[in-house]
């Protein structure tokens, strides 16, 4: 679409809108809803929180505009009449059309228009009439609000404020006078054991003397006591019997407070009485590892201790037993706690053995002091082996067309100790008029690969005990895995090895730590001679400082010209480009500096992408996250990670004694290992502002610094800047870096800052929109790049951050979202001139699809 057009289809989209009556459905003796407002002491407020108690809201509204009511109001609110009176408005079209089309589909048409119509109406939003009866509902829940929150003598009004338009606006007046403070706070406690109980922890009551008076406070005084009491051994105990009383009556705008614990009602035959509350002690803990429905009668057929555990198994025990009681944290002796059984859950699920495990505690029939449970941990496997299959159809800038495809087979407990092995194969096939032979066969790249990946339920350090500094409480695991994958016709034609030795466990439920102690990466590139073919800017480049200095160059180095054709001949991919590569390196041209200095870099940057990888990494992650579920809009996020490679080969080398290469370097396996510190900070913070409105903010930013055995970053480790997730007005690997202008096909670099800004907001029913501004872009710093328009050397380098801004949509599946963003070019640091709003059109959009929310 060109710029031009879409502007102007833009600006009549606008102007239909415009132009619709937002009241075109609104009754005579109705008014629409346009705003609301509430004074307090004869101010205005903004308090989403306040306002969000009102019964009434006016329409949403996009940019000020109610675009889901003119959706609505876009409806034919009787379709079925309107189109019999269509049909029988000419005289003989009933029977043309039939004649035509037949009765059959004349219905049909009849029925597409009426479901038409009720989309609308399902899709838009009716219109806000106001509703007396529901404004006033809205004060009195106003009034109830300011008295949950100290409020008691609160008084509201409201007044409707009617125009001739067919428009309203309603004020809600409030009058809150003196709140009222907590004063004293009495206890009256019948249970010994539960009075010693509250007092130890008396101080971490949200109920406090001094404090306004707020009925949140109370309840969550009442889930705290709650809780404090079910995790020290009252297992009886229940929300229900706490009670508060508070005495506001000629207390000067002060509320004594009396605490009331009873004791627990015990109801037998016809008789109820009150029992004080015992601690609760568990005596026993049974573990049933393959209990079903099927067998829930039969007979155990095999059994065992373990550390006070007793494990029973209706068929031959297939688990070890340290690897099942390991993740029960009810024992045999401690106190009854609603948390070991919380645990226990988690811990299971987290397993990936079991379906969701049936925990009960009984009376103990041995003991005659009421005191003791047995716990019945009853547990149900799930299947020995899972299989799965994916499959896609794919086209990027290397294939032309690809079919990928892959599968997985998961083996659980495959040692008996509660282990997950998975065994996943991928493989894709695809065409690309770039490859080798590429005229032989359609299908003529491809990769395939494979992983093993072992994890199991514990932190395993040989010789060292990880128990009491990772506790089991905290969910460890590791994890063992190993990758091969092979390309052919596929740019260098790669061949990757991986290996990972990493743990991950969880301090707390918003915080994870990853430590990856052994990640190996081995890539090693099969076809350098292709560099040319793939990376064709930098071919163009090469090849046109080579023609402006043929005279000093062999003439085997160039094609030749067919004869009858003029003009300067191109170099040789690869012969003629390394032979003019070789004279370059070894001094034997005479060159301009520019172009000397441009070669120099084209040259660094083919010896950087062409060299063989070994990557020797230790890192580490930080992850905060405040989210409680996916339907939580508002949270933080915070992510850290430090990684550094290369340090344990290094030291290696130098104790095995390890001769230096020509350069200075060492040399495994034939291999120049990368030795680098690199390090990561993610910053990501939702806010909710109600009725779907979501502020979402990110920042980022990162370094790698090469040292040692490096003067750079492997490619697999290097930031690069732009796509869907990132800096949308660019495609991925095309911004950057600094001024450069994205003159490569794959541009990457060791530092990068990025920042992100979305407004988002909903459209109608599950189709949401968004506002974004993405700043950001990437530079070379403390590297032997030396091209100081990619260089970050100070701060008046962040001039070169790049700024896109569009518009999005997402449809929501519930289970994800599919989401289509359009990147504008809003600041562009590459350019030399009117760097603002220049390629701000249609034209010069990046349009991109993803899956789920950028960030």
């Amino acid at each position: 679409m060109k710029a031009v057009p879409a502007k102007i289809t833009f600006l009549l989209l606008v102007l239909l809108i415009a132009g619709c009556s937002p009241v075109k459905r609104v009754k005579d003796n109705q008014h629409l809803l346009t705003k609301n407002n509430i004074l307090v002491n004869d101010e205005h407020i903004s308090t989403r929180q306040i306002y969000n108690q009102l019964y009434q809201e006016p329409n949403v509204k996009l940019l000020r505009i109610p675009l889901r009511l003119h959706i609505y109001n876009l409806a034919d609110p009787t379709p079925d009449s309107s189109f019999t009176r269509w049909l029988d408005k000419k005289e003989k079209r009933r029977a043309r059309l039939k004649n035509i089309y037949s009765d059959k589909q004349v219905r049909r048409m009849r029925r597409a228009y009426i479901s038409f119509n009720e989309f609308l109406e399902e899709t838009g939003q009716e219109p806000t009439i106001v509703s007396e009866l529901k404004t006033k509902k809205s004060a009195n829940r106003l009034k109830a609000w300011y008295w949950n929150n100290g409020w008691f003598n609160v008084e509201t009004d409201y007044k409707i404020i009617k125009n001739d338009n067919k428009r309203a606006e309603v004020e809600y007046y409030v009058t809150p006078h003196q709140a009222y403070l907590v004063d004293s706070i009495t206890k009256r406690i019948k249970s010994p054991v539960a009075d010693s109980l509250y007092q130890l922890r008396e101080n971490e009551a949200t109920v406090k003397e001094g404090k306004q008076f707020k009925t949140e406070d109370f309840e969550e005084e009442r889930e705290r006591i709650t809780t404090q009491f079910r995790n020290n051994g009252l297992f009886h105990f229940e929300k229900e019997y706490i009670t508060f009383d508070a005495d506001t009556l000629d207390t000067k705008h002060k509320a004594n407070v009396d605490i009331v614990i009873a004791n627990r009602e015990v109801t037998r035959l016809d008789s109820t009485y009150s029992v004080p509350y015992k601690v609760h002690y568990i005596s026993k803990v049974n573990i049933f590892p393959d209990y079903n429905y099927d067998n829930r009668n039969k007979p155990i057929t095999d059994s065992t201790s373990f550390k006070g555990y007793d494990i029973y198994s209706f068929e031959k025990l297939k688990y070890r037993p340290k690897a099942i009681s390991d993740a029960v944290f009810i024992k045999q002796g401690e106190v009854y706690r609603d948390l070991d059984r919380s645990r226990t859950f988690k811990r299971m699920n987290e397993l990936g053995q079991f379906k969701y495990p049936n925990i009960q505690y009984i009376p103990d029939p041995e003991d005659t002091t009421g005191t003791k449970l047995i716990s019945n941990v009853f547990l149900t496997p799930k299947p020995k082996f899972g299989v799965t299959y994916n499959f896609d159809v794919s086209r990027s800038n290397i294939q032309d067309f690809g079919i990928g495809f892959g599968g997985s087979l998961l083996i659980r407990n495959v040692f008996k100790g509660a282990e997950n092995l998975e065994i996943s194969g991928r493989g894709s096939i695809g065409s690309s008029k770039d490859a080798a032979e590429s005229e032989d066969r359609f299908f003529n790249i491809s990769e395939i690969g494979g992983d093993l990946s072992l994890t199991f339920p514990k932190i395993a350090f040989p010789f060292i005990n990880t128990e009491k500094i990772i506790p089991k409480s905290m969910s460890p695991f590791t994890t063992v895995s190993l990758g091969m994958s092979s390309q052919q016709n596929i740019g260098l034609d790669k061949q990757n090895v991986t290996g990972k030795f990493a743990y991950r466990w969880y301090p707390d439920e918003e915080l994870t730590h990853k430590l990856n102690l052994l990640d190996l990466q081995y890539v090693r590139n099969l076809n350098t001679g292709n560099y040319f073919n793939v990376y064709r800017n930098s071919f163009s480049s090469l090849n046109e400082i080579a023609q402006n200095n043929i005279s000093q160059l062999n003439p085997e180095y160039f094609n030749e010209i067919p004869e009858g054709e003029t003009g300067v001949p191109d170099l040789i991919i690869p012969q003629g480009v390394n032979g003019f590569i070789n004279d370059i390196n070894n001094s034997n041209l005479i060159l301009p500096t520019d172009e000397r200095r441009e070669a120099r870099n084209i040259i660094e940057r083919k010896e950087r992408l062409t060299e063989d990888n070994l990557i020797l990494a230790t890192s580490f992650n930080y992850i905060k996250n405040t989210r409680d579920n996916i339907y939580d809009n508002e949270f933080t996020q915070f992510r850290f990670k430090l990684e550094a490679s290369g340090n344990t080969l290094a030291l290696a080398s130098s104790i095995l004694k390890v001769k230096e290469n020509k350069v200075g370097k060492y040399n495994l396996f034939g291999v120049q290992f990368s030795q680098y510190l690199k390090g990561e900070v993610d910053f990501i913070k939702h806010w909710d502002l109600g009725n779907k409105n979501i502020i979402a903010v990110r920042a980022l930013g990162g370094l790698a610094v090469p040292y040692g055995n490096s003067n750079s970053i492997p490619f697999a480790r290097s930031f690069f800047a732009g796509g869907a997730n990132d800096n949308r007005g660019w495609q991925a690997y095309d911004l950057g870096p600094g001024s450069t202008g994205g003159v490569n096909e794959f541009n990457e670099a060791n530092m990068k800052i990025t920042f992100n800004f979305e407004y988002r907001f909903n459209l109608f029913g599950a189709l949401n929109s968004a506002l974004f501004i993405d700043v950001g872009n990437i530079w070379n710093a403390l590297d032997n790049v030396k091209d100081e328009a990619a260089r970050f050397s100070s701060l008046k380098d962040l001039e070169e951050l790049s700024v896109s801004s569009g518009i999005g949509l997402r449809y929501d599946l519930d289970f994800f979202v599919i989401r289509f963003d359009v990147g504008l070019k809003t600041y562009n640091p590459a350019l030399e001139q009117k760097k603002w709003l220049r390629d701000y059109n249609f034209s010069n959009a990046v349009y991109n699809v993803g899956i789920n929310y950028p960030f």
